[in-house]
């Protein structure tokens, strides 16, 4: 048994069906898992309905902050596994909102290694030695690069520059205290931008398709040449996954997928292969509804990471190019309207206009 928090969002939930699939493509019985979700407004059960319903997944709604909650759950599952993904992760709604990521990214995350901590002390044998907690953060910790400056490495110092990184930058720290202070077998991975199926309409990715779709603006911040580098969810899973079997406890290993691009590239490629699998019916190409608008406050100009440490002592590669990877996340995106329909909320709506009412360029 493996014990996911955050399993119902987007990179948890693939992670999830990563898992199984993983292990029937080797031809084994994959072990349970518990997700551990709070579904706040990302957190969508639908993404991980058929593990649900054939009872391979086991689903807890409760707050990792919640210490009962969590010792409950430990102490039910008894799982010799945790993978940490829950986290507030938007950018834009920690600076309109930086409590709710505090509350989540640091005091969540002190309160699961609590828990966690006192659960592990009373395994015993190979049990105790076999148990792993792993935390999964983000390339934002280390700040911005300028166009010049190499890429992330693990021993980058943290700068972080928004209430988001911020906040996950603490439960790093944090993190590495419960190692280096109770001996307690962490692994931490940081990773750069993901993108693929099941991701939440708010972020760039499938803004960008579904406003495309619908013939709404596409809005890009500033001059669209912030750089990110772009790593297709599954290679992201995958990566954990080896992390688990092979990775040192105490370690950092950095997940990159070595695809720096720059936002408006990202886009328009969007829109080109939306030109070629659904042409719209006036004839006129996506990229027409290319709208700049006003740059969001403290945005990072460039994110890259070096990748050497997990390829060097774990041997995981990415296997996707973005140009592989963006096909796959589009063709997705078209072919499954009926999840789509279940996260476009009027929260969700009412996100969106609050995010971008005057910001128009």
């Amino acid at each position: 048994m493996i014990l996911i928090t955050g399993g119902a969002g987007f990179i948890g939930g693939n992670f999830v069906h990563h898992w199984f699939e993983r292990a029937a493509a080797n031809g084994l019985q994959a072990e349970p898992v518990v997700v551990f979700d709070k579904l706040t407004y990302a957190g969508n059960p639908a993404t991980i309905a058929r593990y649900l319903q054939s009872g391979q997944a086991t689903l807890v709604q409760a707050d990792i902050a919640d210490r009962e909650a969590v010792r409950t759950a430990l102490a039910t599952h008894l799982p010799r596994l945790i993978v940490h993904f829950a986290a507030e992760s938007h950018v834009d709604r920690s600076i309109h909102g930086p409590g709710e990521f505090i509350h989540t990214n640091m005091v969540g995350t002190f309160s699961l290694l609590e828990e966690a901590r006192a659960y592990w002390g009373a395994l015993e044998g190979d049990a105790k030695a076999a148990f792993r907690f792993l935390h999964v953060s983000t390339d934002e910790v280390y700040g911005s690069l300028a166009d010049t400056d190499p890429a992330f490495s693990e021993t980058t110092p943290y700068a972080p520059n928004s209430p988001y990184s911020a906040s996950k930058a603490g439960s790093d720290h944090l993190v590495r205290a419960y190692h280096h202070t109770y001996g307690f077998p962490t692994l931490t991975t940081n990773c750069s931008n993901n993108y693929g199926p099941y991701h939440f309409p708010e972020k760039l990715i499938p803004l960008m398709i579904l406003n495309a779709l619908d013939g709404k603006p596409l809005p890009v911040y500033g001059d669209g040449l912030n750089i990110r580098d772009w790593l297709f969810v599954r290679d992201h899973c995958e990566a954990i996954c080896q992390v688990l079997d092979k990775g040192r406890c105490g370690e950092t290993y950095n997940v990159g997928g070595i695809n720096e691009i720059k936002n408006i590239d990202v886009v328009t490629t969007i829109c080109r292969k939306l030109d070629a699998l659904r042409p719209r019916a006036d004839g006129t190409k996506y990229e027409s509804l290319i709208t700049y608008v006003a740059d969001r406050p403290g945005h990072d100009r460039r994110y890259a990471i070096d990748p050497t440490k997990i390829q060097r002592e774990i041997g995981w590669q990415p296997a996707e190019t973005f140009e592989s990877g963006i096909d796959k996340t589009v063709r997705w995106y078209l072919e499954n309207t009926e999840w789509i329909d279940t996260v476009r909320s009027g929260a969700y709506r009412e996100w969106i206009a609050k995010n971008y009412s005057g910001r128009q360029g």
